[in-house]
């Protein structure tokens, strides 16, 4: 047997009754829509060509890098994330060619989605010996040579601080 919708009503407040409303929490809800991302294609038929050299990388990482012609302020706006990572590449446990691969795999299926900005996380070193990641050198040395990267900088804090690369790709 259902019951009538005041019925309803008044079991439900029945059951609020000695209930304390939370205070508000002064969270800021943010101004920005959320972006859907594209899936990835799982398997790809075309074979992309791997032009990246391990040759001439130091062993400081660099912290940002900005291709030829192009203005600081675009760097700038990079880095207050006006164009927010659209998909991301994780490293961690890979090789140094096996993260190579991967990492212009991911940016050629990046830039045929017309992707924008991507988060490349490749790690700080820490269980290095010297402390320094050889991927994270790497991988930056690596992002400077690609054709299609624009420019890069560390991500903030909480998108992984150093261990990580906001990555802007040519449109």
């Amino acid at each position: 047997m259902k019951e009538k919708p005041e019925q309803d009503t008044d079991l439900f407040r029945k059951s609020l009754e000695g209930v304390i409303p939370l205070k508000p929490s002064g969270r800021i809800v943010s101004s920005r829509p959320t972006r859907i991302i594209p899936p990835r294609p799982q398997h790809s038929p075309v074979i992309v060509a791997d032009t990246l050299s391990d040759h001439g990388a130091s062993d400081e990482s660099v912290t940002e890098y900005l291709s030829n012609g192009l203005n600081r302020m675009t760097l700038r706006r990079l880095r207050r994330a006006d164009w927010p990572p659209q998909d991301s590449l994780d490293l961690h446990g890979l090789n140094s060619e096996a993260a190579r691969k991967l990492l212009v795999e991911f940016l050629y299926h990046a830039t045929q989605q017309r992707l924008r900005c991507v988060n490349v996380i490749h790690g700080k070193g820490w269980r290095s010996e010297d402390r320094e990641g050889i991927l994270k050198v790497l991988t930056r040395h690596w992002l400077s040579q690609h054709p299609k990267v624009l420019a890069f900088c560390e991500a903030p804090q909480n998108a992984g601080g150093g261990g990580a690369v906001w990555v802007l790709l040519k449109s």
